[in-house]
């Protein structure tokens, strides 16, 4: 007969039975011993309001009704949340606090809870004295504790401080808190939920100070940063596909990682407990364990930093074995190859192809009927013979072993003596009586299951390993299917019906049955039930392994490598990443899984290398390859059934071939680096694989990158993970952005961080072969011209000698030019005499002339020998040749020739070789390649010293000069000695005038032109003054010029200092390519835009940064809306000059260290105007004096605005206004976006929009005001559209020149075709094609458009919407098509793609990318008429006055106008934003360099979109976005379409209430604001100012750019950086009204996440007004003044007013003396 089967439903009322019995047993026991308090009154849960975020869960298994467990219910509309949730008097009461080593362990009584309760008492223990570890167990009853082998070796009851400054309890409920003991931060806090500890089922929770969370496991994590919405994650080891679910895989890990904030301070919590568990993580944020046994055992590690934290943690659980040498090579396994024949094959066919490759595994197809110990005597019948085979050339053999054991005979009956001898020493798992092996069935059959926590089962498996090693040698070993696995479901006779088998609550575990696919939870070991062990089973074979690992090899160090693990198993063992598959998202989650394991002590580690189940592509095969060649383990592994997948197997000539024979040859280039990591991570806990986040927490970008890896702190790994694309982010901390690699089919990226010494070593195909070659070093140099390293070297196999070397690299200075090759351990000799013979050393700026090598001894340095000049290259600085022994100490020097530094750029275009640059008749220095390509990781994109370069008297020299007291003229005559600039269709202009202007004392102009020909000259209006300054005692600078080659040069009289120094080779005039140089004062240089700058300061190494007006939105060295040719430098002097090139052609400049600057243009003159300072505040004055004030914007506009490209119709905007009016945020102006007409279409407002002009009637009689935008290009596809029908009779509209053609230029921008409906599926370019109709561009220089542009403005006032502002866009100018329509432009081809292309984006497409057709004509107001291509920058300048002049025309008011394109004199008309940003934490920063170039650049008024304009804003960054954007002089919170909302009430209560709180104080501060506007606009100072403009003598201030000053009082700091306090001052907080009492120091300030850091300066005097909900009413409340004290007790300020909308004239200024008392800062 079969065996009775219940069904479903028997076995889950057997269970309830149980239970009942067990629940009715338990109460008559209590009732029986009078415990049970028959008088106590009823438990009444206490539910006050609990955010939804802190809620925890009390109703996790489905049981009894929520609130009859006497838990609080609350249905809220989120899934996630629990709606049955812990009141707050829930849990246990302290009885007693003992007061052992100066703190308590407390005794605890149960509040409530609806399961028995045990009696508790938390215990703490210390690690090296520094580490509490709360412990929750039960002392009357001994409970199951986890015998773990190396924690108990290293616990200590001693402390080195009082534990009460780390562990406060809390006695009602019982809570306890961990604090930081530094700063008595709360890390760890279980007063937000009660303990629960019940016989099968302990619960606790903790909230945690931030949502980075990293660890758990094992499960497969998608991403490395966790989720905190609501996951959790169960652990309890198991046999499992890692396929991307949720589900527990094969280890167990109750650790986790937790990144506090951008300060890098980390801690890391460890629960010690075995038992079946779930983790579920909560916004609040918090986290809550519910284990079902054993203890609460925790262990909290302080960090302070990531790589801290982990390290303090493996000194708890035992640091990592390191493994031998060999494991590090490349290695092949498969299962089922069939016979050893095809293993063989397999073998010879990578060996025939090159491929590094140290070790050939065989899976269990290698035995005889996948039996342990046995091996296939047909199919594997020389297998004892096959680890010869592979030694013979230097190869290594590892086989597999799993712990069930076949009970079956061997073949032809033979006896399986294994299994018999197991027997007789009883080594096996027992049924629940003890006595009966348990039986289960996995490959070999039916089965028993090995106990490894049993001595007899160690000794017998120890006995069999080393009876097998005789039979069959092999190297090391890899055992699998230990989690256990069992192929049954518990046994072959089921599992009984008990609390251990159906515990009363079972964790989210796989198939939710406790004995799926593994044992019986009754199943007995020695060291317990399995209920208790089943997560320790690998652990414990890890444990025996090695004891027989011992007998077997001796002192050599072999290899482990183990499925199952926990923690503690990486100090004996490795670990792969389980049975994936051969798909995409695999590549991509083994990076996560890596990283994890490097948190959990196990960094031997990697996954199957192109997957194990299933066929993999070639292509994914390529990729993972080249990843798969930096997995510390680096095994290419697949399944039975599957094709072959190692790299021969895709052919010998094959792309995949190449490209893993590249990446195994870089891999084992730098075995040493890798080795010398392990060493470190056994000797530290250094991790080997490495988050970016651990070397880079400052980033915040950095916190969740898992698709790249660090090997070390050094190099960078950046892998193409997804299928076809060639191009992968990569994240670099250097430059705080992201942006495109090019990665071809064979590429991955790799670079080196500056600061790095790589050891490295001739590679070959084995490391046998290897660790014969000499070695070198890779020096990559830092932004400090420093780096450092260490080598550890022994004889790669030994265990536990003294026998190696170590030596400590450092190079402390480039300046110095010194490597230092420091051995401090030399007690191991290579046998193969290893040299050093090369060093490459990257960042080195210019050649050496000299490098010399001594050796140094035990006594004086040794006699230098130096290198002769062909051991030396550079392209790198690459030093060969070298026999420097490993095991000796040596110094490296080298000198430099200086003047190479000085070399300008003869080729700046792309692919110079030494035949192009011979043909422009120039000097070529051609450099050797490295035959390693590695980039340096550096904060730039290093392009070193030009190879094609000028000659010293390339240029022009005088022919004639005469000099007068108010300037000077020359002629000069270019030097025919030299060809033609090499460009044929932009022929030389051989003779040139110069005139030199003192224009005023401190300012001078000097002009270069073509005296015979006319050329284009900017159109943009100066002020100049009339008369020059003819007094040379009264000017601030002396001019002098060179003769040959000409230069003209700069001094500023007071310091000797020289500013400007053009007398340098390269001077080039010709028609379509001009080019000049000059030296600059410092290396301190600001300005040039618009693009984003990644600092406030230039990097001058070898940095080009192209001009050129575009629809661009901001991104590294990207030319975007406007164009500003303006720098002030600094000297070092702190004296300060501005320079302006008054020239509105293409351009760029290049940056180099002499220091230097060269400008290249592609046409007009130059024409250069000095401003002489000597302050930075001076220079821009002296600016704006020059290019005319900036506007005085009316007083709303300084209001919180929002906006929107989005808003489906009015009733949108309706909703926002009335919900921001409910929340009484301060906010003055709504905006629309181009939403708001039909069909994108200037002046026609849309059907969505009916009833949006009585909105904005609505709004404006409420004190709020109205924006509107409008784009330049007009339809021309309508039938009816009264604007362009007026446009094109007035003859507005850009059009060839009549020679060519004389019809309009049409381009497509944003208005559709009439009667179509957008099919936005489309991709972008068919869209345009397809649905947008032809625009035309107005010609805004005539004065016929601007009478044009008004006419349609006002009666767009008049007839359809009000309005208060003007917001102009796309007026770079922007259009869809690249020229025209067609694409096609007529005329001169050579201005479209002129013979030199500035680097600008998409370059390679020409001038027109994006805009218009360079040949298109415009005519400026004198009728001249010129080509788009000398006005093109000009486009939005010429925009912004007619649109000025038509809003204070239509309006009567000053209201204010914004434009997106710019140029130097805009800011007399408008006001600009930062463009299309993106809602990304770097942008916070970048915004503040954006605002003060823009303050340099004469417009202050500026901001960036708060919350960023593409993609969604995250809350925290949104809400920080939103206190620094308060501080913008233009601040609005606008993004895109397809983006959730982003305005203050679109999130929380928190976060209204806190944007609420800092734009009060925007409002209470607008009277300060809107006098420094004024300031600005009568004298030209800066608004939104540099910290170094007013602390110019403090050089620490010359960098500062995450601080930013409002005018010279208040000193805004935002959550970004530490908070720099310069030295001349003393400054008040602004919240607290106190002297913070401390200058010249980088604080650490307290940044809650509702406050950030204002000061206000002593010594100023600041006018204030009450906040209202907008300026309308504000501006009637009472006004009053902060009074801030200088030290000497006095104070002054000023202050303007008027009625916000014309000039006012009123102005009081404000001091305050001794002798009078104001209310003021103390």
């Amino acid at each position: 007969m079969g065996k009775r089967r219940f069904s479903g439903l028997e076995v889950s009322l057997m269970v309830v039975f149980a239970l009942m019995m067990v629940v009715s047993i338990v109460l008559i026991v209590l009732f029986a011993t009078g415990e049970a308090n028959t008088t106590e009154t009823l438990f009444v849960a206490q539910c006050p309001v609990i955010a939804h975020a802190e809620r925890v869960d009390c109703y996790p298994d489905g049981g009894l009704k929520c609130e009859a467990r006497g838990c609080c219910w609350g249905p809220v509309d989120a899934s996630n949340v629990p709606w049955c949730f812990f009141p707050i008097n829930h849990g246990y009461t302290v009885e007693s606090i003992e007061q052992p080593n100066s703190f308590g362990k407390p005794s605890f009584s149960p509040l409530y809870y609806s399961h028995p309760c045990i009696k508790t008492r938390p215990h703490s223990r210390y690690l090296c004295g520094f580490f509490p570890f709360p412990q929750i167990y039960d002392p009357n009853n001994e409970r199951f504790e986890v015998p773990h082998e190396h924690v108990n070796k290293v616990l200590s009851s001693n402390p080195s401080v009082p534990l009460r400054s780390t562990l406060e309890i809390t006695e009602k409920p019982f809570g306890l808190t961990v604090r930081r003991g530094k700063d008595q931060k709360v890390l760890f806090d279980t007063r937000m939920a009660p303990l629960v500890f019940a016989d099968q089922y302990l619960q606790i929770s903790a909230k945690l100070p931030s949502n980075n969370v990293y660890g758990l496991g094992e499960h497969v994590h998608t991403q490395y940063l966790h989720d905190m919405n609501w996951r959790t994650w169960p652990i309890f080891t198991r046999d499992s596909f890692p396929n991307g679910g949720t589900h527990n895989l094969y280890g167990h890990y109750p650790f986790f990682l937790c990144l506090e904030d951008d300060t890098g301070k980390s801690f890391g919590v460890f629960l010690m407990n075995s038992n079946a568990m779930e983790v579920t993580l909560q916004p609040a944020p918090a986290v809550t364990y519910r284990t079902i046994g054993g203890i609460l055992d925790f262990y909290v590690f302080f960090g302070d930093t990531p790589e801290q934290v982990v390290q303090e943690f493996l000194e708890l659980i035992g640091r990592p074995v390191i493994p031998a040498y060999w494991s590090l090579g490349f290695q092949l396994s498969r299962w089922d190859y069939g016979s050893l024949n095809e293993v063989k094959a397999t073998v010879e066919r990578n060996r025939a192809v090159g491929i590094p490759y140290d070790i050939q595994y065989t899976d269990i197809d290698y035995m005889e009927e996948k039996k342990d110990f046995t091996y296939d005597k047909v199919k594997f019948s020389e297998l004892p013979q096959f680890a010869d085979y592979l030694h013979e050339k230097g190869q290594r053999y590892i086989l597999i072993l799993d712990p069930a054991v076949a009970t079956s005979k061997l073949i032809g009956d033979v006896p399986y003596e294994s299994y018999d001898r197991g027997t007789e020493k009883k080594a096996w798992v027992f049924e629940a009586d003890g006595e009966t092996p348990l039986i289960g069935e996995v490959w070999p059959g039916e089965t028993v299951f090995p106990d490894y926590t049993s001595e007899k089962c160690i000794e017998w498996w120890i006995d069999e390993y080393e009876r097998f090693s005789k039979v069959v040698k092999h190297d090391a070993l890899w055992i699998d299917m230990n989690e256990v696995s069992n192929f049954k479901q518990g046994s072959s006779k089921g599992c009984t019906v008990n609390n251990l088998n159906y515990p009363p609550f079972t964790p989210n575990i796989l198939d939710k049955l406790m004995y799926s696919k593994t044992l019986c939870m009754d199943a007995k070991h020695d060291w317990g039930d399995h209920y208790d062990v089943h997560s320790l089973y690998g652990y414990s074979m890890v444990l025996a392994t090695e004891k027989a690992l011992q007998r077997v090899f001796g002192g050599n160090r072999t290899l482990m490598l183990t499925r199952s693990s926990f923690p503690g198993v990486g100090k004996y063992s490795g670990h792969w990443l389980g049975d994936n598959a051969a798909n995409w998202n695999d590549i991509k989650w083994a990076i996560p899984g890596m990283l994890e394991f490097g948190l959990f002590g196990v960094p031997y580690i990697g996954a199957d290398i192109c997957g194990f189940f299933d066929n993999s592509t070639e292509e994914l095969c390529r990729r993972w390859m080249q990843v798969g060649a930096f997995y510390p383990f680096s095994r290419n592994h697949n399944a039975q059934g599957y094709k072959p997948q190692d790299p021969a197997a895709y052919g010998a000539d094959s792309l995949l071939v190449e490209t893993s024979r590249h990446y195994l040859m870089i891999r084992y280039t730098l075995l040493p680096y890798l080795y010398t990591l392990f060493y470190k991570a056994h000797t530290t806990g250094e991790t080997v694989v490495r988050p970016v986040m651990h070397e880079f927490f400052s980033d915040s970008e950095s916190w969740n990158v898992d698709r790249q890896f660090l090997w070390g702190k050094y190099l960078l790994i950046t892998p193409v993970l997804d299928p076809v694309s060639q191009k992968t982010k990569r994240h670099t901390h250097v430059y705080d952005h992201r942006f495109k690699l090019y990665l071809p089919a064979d590429k991955l990226g790799l670079h080196i961080r500056g600061g790095a010494i790589l050891p490295t070593q001739r590679p070959d195909v084995t490391t046998t072969y290897s660790r014969r070659n000499p070695m070198g070093l890779i020096v990559a140099l830092d932004e400090n011209s420093q780096a450092a390293g260490e080598l550890f070297w022994d004889d790669g196999d030994s265990r536990g000698t003294d026998a190696f070397i170590i030596v400590v690299l450092c190079l402390c200075s480039c300046v110095d030019g010194q490597l230092t090759m420091q051995v401090t351990h030399a007690g191991y000799k290579d046998p193969n005499n290893i040299k050093f013979e090369n060093i490459t050393i990257l960042g080195v700026p210019y050649p050496p002339s000299s490098v010399s090598v001594t050796q140094v001894g035990t006594g004086s340095p040794g006699t230098p020998t130096t290198l002769p000049n062909s051991n030396i290259q550079y392209d790198v600085l690459f030093l060969h040749g070298l026999t420097l022994t490993l095991g000796e100490t040596y110094l490296v020097k080298w000198e430099i020739k200086e003047e190479e530094y000085q070399r300008l750029d003869c080729y700046p275009e792309e692919n110079a070789d030494e035949e192009k640059c011979k043909a422009r008749g120039y000097t070529l220095f051609l450099y050797s390649e490295n035959p390693l390509c590695f980039s340096s990781y550096q904060p730039s994109d290093t392009v070193h010293i030009p190879w094609c370069f000028y000659p010293e008297d390339y240029g022009y020299s005088v022919t004639a000069a005469e000099e007068t007291n108010s300037g000077m003229t020359v002629d000069i005559t270019r030097n025919m000695k030299y060809k033609s600039s090499g460009r044929p269709d932009s022929p030389d202009i051989n003779t040139l005038r110069v005139e030199i202007r003192y224009h005023t004392s401190d300012m001078l102009q000097f002009k270069i032109w073509d005296p015979t020909t006319e050329r284009y000259e900017v159109p943009v209006p100066l002020s100049v003054p009339d008369a020059p300054e003819t007094d040379e005692n009264k000017r601030l600078y002396k001019v002098l010029f060179t003769k040959n080659p000409f230069g003209i040069q700069v001094i500023r009289k007071s310091t000797g200092t020289t500013i400007w120094d053009s007398s340098l080779p390269g001077f080039t005039f010709s028609d379509m390519f001009i080019q000049v140089s000059t030296r600059l004062s410092s290396e301190f240089v600001y300005g040039f835009g618009e693009t984003e700058h990644p600092t406030y300061k230039h990097n001058l190494n070898y940095h080009t940064w192209g001009m050129f007006s575009k629809d661009q939105p901001p991104g590294y060295k990207l030319n975007c809306y406007g164009v500003h040719p303006f720098y002030m430098g600094l000297e070092d002097t702190a004296d300060a000059h501005g320079v302006l090139l008054l020239n509105s052609n293409a351009m760029d400049v290049t940056f180099q260290p002499t220091p230097a600057l060269t400008y290249r243009t592609l046409g007009g003159i130059l024409d250069f105007y000095m401003v002489l300072g000597p302050t930075p505040e001076m220079v821009v004055q002296e600016y704006t004096a020059l290019i005319g004030r900036p506007v005085l914007p009316a007083y709303w506009s300084l209001g919180f605005q929002l906006c929107r490209y989005g808003y489906a119709n009015d009733l949108e905007i309706r909703d926002l206004y009335t919900e921001m009016r409910a929340a009484g945020i301060p906010y003055d102006v709504q905006y629309a976006d181009i939403d708001y007409m039909e069909r994108q279409l200037d002046f026609v407002l849309d059907s969505e929009f009916p009833n949006l002009p009585a909105l904005v009637n609505e709004m404006r009689a409420e004190g709020m005001r109205f924006i509107f935008i409008l784009d330049p290009a007009i339809s021309g596809n309508e039938t009816d559209y009264p604007a362009f029908e007026r446009g094109l009779a007035a003859d507005v509209f850009i059009k060839y020149p009549k020679e060519i053609s004389d019809e309009i230029v049409w381009g497509k921008v944003w208005p559709d075709f009439p009667n179509v409906i957008v099919n936005d599926s489309l991709d972008w370019d068919s869209q345009v094609e397809e649905y947008r109709a032809f625009t035309a561009f107005p010609d805004f220089f005539r004065s016929t458009t601007a009478a044009w542009w008004q006419n349609e403005i006002m009666d767009f006032y008049n007839n359809t919407l009000k309005f208060d502002g003007i917001w102009i866009d796309m007026n770079e100018p922007a259009s869809f098509v690249h020229g025209t329509v067609g694409g096609k432009c007529l005329g001169n081809p050579l201005l479209e793609n002129p013979p030199y292309m500035p680097p600008l984006e998409s370059k390679h497409l020409g001038l027109n990318h994006k805009t218009l057709c360079m040949n298109s004509e415009q005519i400026l107001s004198n009728g001249k008429r010129v080509k788009h291509y000398d006005v093109h920058n000009l486009y939005g300048w010429s925009h912004a006055k007619p649109t000025y002049d038509a809003l204070l025309s239509t309006t009567g008011k000053r209201g204010v106008v914004v434009t997106r394109s710019t140029y130097p004199s805009s800011g007399k008309w408008a006001g600009h934003w930062l463009g299309d940003n993106t809602a990304s934490w770097d942008q916070l920063y970048k915004s503040i360099i954006g605002m003060m170039e823009f303050s340099l650049f004469g417009i202050p008024y500026t901001g960036a979109d708060i919350c960023g304009f593409f993609n969604p804003a995250e809350y925290e960054m949104c809400l920080r976005w939103m206190q620094l954007g308060a501080f913008y002089p233009y601040s609005r919170n606008h993004n895109s379409i397809n983006n959730p909302r982003q305005d203050p009430v679109a999130w929380n209560s928190t976060f209204t209430d806190a944007s609420r709180d800092v734009l009060n104080i925007r409002y209470t501060l607008l009277p300060y604001l809107y006098t420094l506007m004024f300031e600005a606009h009568t004298k030209g100072t800066t608004v939104v100012r540099p910290v170094l403009h007013e602390f110019v003598t403090d050089r620490s201030t010359w960098d500062v750019y995450k601080q930013f000053l409002w005018g010279p009082a208040l000193l805004i700091s935002p959550a970004l950086d530490m908070v720099y306090t310069p030295i001349a001052c003393n400054y008040y907080c602004f919240h607290q009204a106190k002297d913070i009492g401390v200058r010249k120091q980088m604080l650490n300030m307290p940044t809650p996440i509702d406050h950030i850091n204002l000061h206000v300066r002593g010594g100023y005097i600041l006018p204030w007004q009450k906040p209202e909900n907008t300026t309308a009413y504000s501006r009637k409340n009472p006004l009053g003044l902060i009074v801030a004290l200088s030290d000497s007790g006095t104070a002054q300020g000023s202050f303007f007013w008027d009625d916000g909308e014309g000039i006012g004239k009123g102005k009081v200024t404000l001091k305050h003396p001794n002798t009078l008392t104001f209310s003021h800062f103390k």
